[in-house]
């Protein structure tokens, strides 16, 4: 199974079939409207835009399940990234990555990378996380903005840290362009 099997639901309802993207490199992240790591919405479509042309997908997969930091509906989630942001890549139903009801995409995704690859900021960010008492259980998503890189065959390459920036990620995704 990879993640070419999966269907997910778009913010307008529909489900969506992943085998379209079979052949390109996706990064698959779940975001959120209000969140201290929001304006990395800005890095993601600057990736987009750099990388699209090359056969590279950006989803983005709306999540509450943090400090309810998106708590608008589909629609709303959808405006506030276009308006603020500029985003044109697909943004998908809000979800849970997390727990009982999480989306079976995204146990997919973290039964097939279980840690987070972290950088500098990774260390402060758990510690923050720690200290207001926000702490998910081995292998789950820590925060919003985790990052998954996904080959163009389906396969989950790595998962990022939500402290990653996109441009951190450019070095990985041309390694699988190669």
């Amino acid at each position: 199974m990879n993640v070419h099997d999966f269907k997910v639901k778009a913010a307008s309802g529909e489900s969506v079939d992943l085998a379209q993207y079979q052949g390109k490199v996706l990064l698959v992240v779940n975001i959120a409207t209000q969140c201290g790591l929001t304006p990395q919405l800005e890095g993601l479509e600057t990736l987009y835009q750099d990388y699209k042309d090359k056969g590279v997908e950006v989803l983005g997969f709306p999540c509450n399940q943090f400090l309810g930091q998106s708590p608008e509906d589909d629609q709303g989630i959808m405006d506030f990234c276009q308006v603020n942001y500029g985003v044109s890549f697909t943004n998908f139903a809000k979800i849970d990555v997390n727990g009982p009801d999480a989306d079976p995409l995204f146990k997919h995704l973290k039964m097939q990378r279980h840690d987070d690859k972290t950088n500098d900021a990774s260390e402060g960010l758990i510690e923050k996380l720690t200290s207001i008492g926000q702490v998910f259980g081995d292998g789950e998503l820590k925060w919003n903005f985790t990052k998954f890189l996904v080959d163009q065959e389906g396969n989950v390459v790595e998962r990022y840290s939500p402290t990653y920036s996109p441009a951190e990620l450019a070095k990985d995704i041309d390694k699988l362009l190669d």
